[in-house]
Formats: structure tokens, sequence, C-alpha cells
């Protein structure tokens, strides 16, 4: 057992160093692109790694959060240690941005103290990498909303379009399926602190929601007030 946790705790570093190492690498061959534009390339990356691999280690797709609180397989554990060492390098990478986003910072923070967390117990891999798939589904169209802007398409269709498809995205899986997925995690036989941390992703995914029925709502309405003119 504390040969494996060695392990892991090594993993974690090395995947750390390899998305710092994803980052510099796109800064080299794109020196034009921005700080903040080669940094979601590397988010998107991630989140479709991420995807993936949370598709890929569920166990019974009759049933993809079978079975709960049992010990986590190897292919969950990979999968959340890829995605705790690239929330540690997203957290620090972010504080060298020109803008800092204290709700961005929160919400990694209690990703970061979830994963941290099933990856220590070893339990609930389950219900770990349902909670891994819903919030990362919508990452690739958050980053790609963000990109277009620098690439000239702001106020455009194109724009338009990547807004409502994270928008629409977003809803489905945070607000979808993220409360089935926090009410069986709260209702198993899991860890306190992992219970506490699904419900504190929850609470953070609604405040989101919000936000972006908002902004969602402000778009339409000017892209239908500046077709009618």
């Amino acid at each position: 057992m504390g040969g494996e946790k060695r392990c892991l705790s090594l993993g974690r570093e090395w995947v750390v160093i390899s998305w710092t190492a994803a980052f510099l690498s796109i800064r080299k061959i794109f020196p034009k692109l921005s700080f903040e534009f080669c940094n979601r390339l590397v988010s998107t990356i991630h989140a479709t790694l991420a995807v993936t691999l949370a598709s890929l280690s569920v166990q019974d797709w009759s049933c993809p959060l079978c079975p709960l609180a049992s010990k986590s397989s190897p292919r969950q554990m990979q999968a959340l240690v890829v995605s705790l060492g690239y929330l540690i390098y997203d957290l620090v990478c972010c504080q060298f941005d020109k803008r800092f986003n204290l709700d961005n910072t929160i919400h990694h923070l209690v990703s970061i103290i979830g994963l941290g967390a099933g990856l220590a117990y070893e339990q609930c891999g389950s219900e770990m990498v349902a909670a891994l798939w819903v919030t990362e589904i919508s990452s690739p169209f958050l980053h790609w909303r963000e990109m277009l802007k620098e690439l000239g398409y702001r106020d455009t269709g194109h724009k338009l379009i990547a807004d409502v498809s994270f928008a629409g995205i977003f809803t489905f899986a945070r607000m979808g399926c993220g409360p089935y997925i926090t009410y069986v995690t709260l209702s198993a036989s899991n860890p306190l602190l992992i219970k506490a941390m699904a419900l504190g992703l929850q609470l953070v995914s609604a405040f989101w929601f919000f936000k972006i029925a908002r902004m969602v709502k402000y778009k339409l309405a000017k892209w239908t007030s500046k077709n009618a003119d």
C-alpha cells in the first residue's frame, strides 16, 4: 500500500511537469499567441484527455456510477492523477496571467482537494470519474469561445455558436447530471471530505450556471438587436 501511494505521488509530480512542458512547447511553437491563448490550448488538450480517460474507466455503462463507494480501479486512479496534475499546473499558471480570477481559483482549489482526497482514500472512483466527466465535457467549448476573441471573431456568428454550445453543454452536464452525481455521492458511504467536496463543486457549478445564463441572454439580445438594425 505504501509503495502504491509513493508511486501515485511521484506520478502527480511528473504529470504537473508534463503539463508545464506542454505549455512551454506551445509557447515556443506559437510565439505570437498570447499567454492566455497557449494556456487555453493546454486546457483543451486536458479536457479532451480527461473525458476520454473518464469514459474508458467506466466499468459498466448500464450503470456508469456503479459500484458506489468502492475501491478505485487503476484506470480511475490514472484519470484522477492526470487531472489533479493539470489542475495544480493550471492554478499556478493562472497566477502569472494579467487577470486574477477569484472564482476560478476557488473552483481549482475545490477540485484539487476533491481529487486529492479521492486519490488518498483510493475510494469512490466511480463517483469521482463521473464528476470529472461532467466538469470537463463543456471545457473545450469554454476555451473555444475565448480563443475566438483573440483570433478576431468577437461579435460574430461563430462566437455566438460557441457561446450557446458551451452554455447548453454546461447546463446539461453540471445542472442536469451534476445534481444526481452529488446526491449519489452524499447518499453512499463515502468519506466526509469527499461528500463535502462534491457538494462544494455543485454549489460552484450552480454559481457559474447563473452567470452563464445571464451571459447567453445578453449575447442573444445583442445579436438580435444587431440583425434587426
